[in-house]
């Protein structure tokens, strides 16, 4: 076996990737390229993170005779992930698009992926098939730490727990729906107006379909950036959900101008997660309840504290809710739902209600026992600090803090060695020439291998702010307290 890269010539695969392909673990795979001379060679990436030309790889596995008993939604999936590469927003859009009812003849998608659908369909139905597939994108997003803008099933599943019961004819608004995943998982499939907005067109054309396919009926989605450019103006809706963007959170007052939206105050230019929230309240009808999606930090950062005392302040928070870890599709950072209403004039300002799921499983959905929650007065949320953290509040649950902290430290020190061998070494060059055909397609390595590199360290960044997270909850409920090593210094 050698690891000297080939020319690149087609769409390259990760070894999980190949290890999916051929329903194996990513053990087997390794052991196959010790084991087998005639393994194909890495075509790109770096020494630890090599990547494989997906046609010699399916070539090889047939020739092994390994891999045959691969189900067809993954061979639909692998042969879309091979003809799209990493563009599988494009790639979903596309293939529902070309199973529609009533189309006859496909437009984008492969002749293969197309037959593959088709054959799927016949068995269940074109639904079961883009829900699958919607569920194999959010699984991919969560593996590769990607910056994929997609809910995951865990949160789409609390949201409309509690959401509850959607009246018949009430209108249903996401104002950054993505794929639909939130939008469609909140209400009875049908009798319920839904509405959308979503910057991604291949999104906004997915979601679209999915909602037609799986039996909701039709699904209005505006192409465009809500907060700079507004499709929904005079929507108000009976229940509104959002999962904003984490990718540019930070639009605030420096590229959103001030305007009637902001009737909680500005927002400023750190908390782009309290602009989504006023943009989606401004959505919200009387009596309407909003369910916000958000980053734990969301709720003690110091320059959102006007905004979440305004909140408190008007009768407008009903619940927080602090979901287990891993619940997310993108990361594995603590999330809150918060929930608002939009009061009428003569309601009055109650006790805000806090749960406290964070040692819950996050693949299963279970109703809080007593312990994990706490009902709290606004004079109590009313502190110099105005924290919207369940933990805080909720005494009953015993959390492991110390263990998952120590976690955390481990996997940022081993992240961290494991960068520096990602960083491919780099010499003087001549400047902005052409180069030979050679020196292009090894530029394209090795842009590629920065490109891992620069993955490696968004997930380094996460995995700090969940530690930081997790220490500031321990050192608030006393679960966690300073250890003998002084600050500053790694073990």
């Amino acid at each position: 076996m050698t690891d000297t890269a080939v020319p690149w010539s087609g769409p390259l695969v990760t070894g999980s990737e190949i290890a999916r392909l051929a329903g194996v673990t990513r053990a087997a795979v390794s052991n196959w390229r010790r084991r087998y001379a005639d393994f194909p060679p890495p075509a790109g990436g770096g020494a630890n993170s090599p990547l494989f030309e997906l046609g010699e790889v399916q070539d090889w596995l047939e020739a092994q005779g390994k891999g045959r008993n691969v189900s067809a939604d993954a061979q639909l999936w692998q042969t879309l992930r091979g003809f799209y590469g990493g563009d599988m927003l494009a790639a979903l859009a596309d293939i529902a698009a070309d199973l529609a009812e009533g189309q006859e003849e496909w437009t984008k998608s492969p002749r293969s992926a197309v037959t593959l659908g088709r054959r799927l369909a016949a068995k269940s139905s074109v639904g079961d098939v883009v829900e699958g597939l919607a569920g194999r994108y959010a699984d991919s997003v969560r593996r590769t730490g990607g910056s994929g803008r997609v809910t995951s099933p865990r949160i789409a599943r609390a949201v409309g727990r509690l959401a509850g019961e959607v009246a018949e004819g009430a209108t249903v608004f996401d104002p950054a729906c993505g794929i639909g995943t939130l939008l469609l998982s909140v209400g009875p499939a049908r009798g319920v107006r839904r509405c959308g907005q979503e910057v991604d067109d291949r999104s906004a054309r997915f979601a679209r379909l999915r909602a037609d396919l799986t039996g909701r009926g039709a699904l209005d989605v505006v192409s465009g950036d809500s907060l700079r450019r507004d499709g929904w103006t005079d929507l108000r809706a009976e229940v509104v959900v959002c999962d904003p963007p984490s990718a540019g959170a930070g639009r605030g007052r420096a590229e959103v101008p001030p305007d009637s939206r902001w009737e909680l105050g500005t927002p400023s230019k750190a908390e782009g997660e309290l602009a989504w929230l006023q943009h989606a309240y401004a959505h919200t009808a009387p009596g309407g309840s909003l369910f916000m999606v958000m980053p734990a930090s969301v709720a003690h950062r110091k320059a959102g504290r006007r905004i979440r005392g305004a909140l408190v302040r008007g009768g407008i928070l009903v619940q927080v809710v602090a979901l287990p870890a891993g619940s997310a599709a993108s990361h594995s950072l603590p999330v809150h739902i918060w929930h608002l209403r939009r009061p009428h004039a003569a309601d009055t300002v109650a006790d805000v209600r806090m749960v406290d799921l964070t040692g819950n499983d996050p693949n299963a959905w279970a109703k809080p026992c007593p312990e994990q929650v706490a009902h709290v007065s606004p004079a109590e949320l009313l502190d110099d600090t105005v924290d919207f953290t369940p933990t805080r509040y909720v005494t009953g649950v015993r959390h492991g803090h110390q263990s998952e902290y120590e976690r955390l430290r481990r996997d940022l020190g081993e992240r961290a060695a494991e960068l520096a061998g990602l960083l491919p070494l780099l010499v003087a060059g001549d400047g902005p020439g052409a180069g030979s055909r050679r020196g292009r397609r090894g530029h394209r390595e090795t842009l590629r291998a920065v490109l891992e590199a620069e993955e490696q360290m968004d997930r380094l960044a996460e995995l700090t702010r969940k530690a930081v997270t997790l220490a500031r909850e321990g050192l608030a409920d006393g679960s966690l307290q300073p250890g003998d090593q002084p600050p500053g210094h790694a073990s």
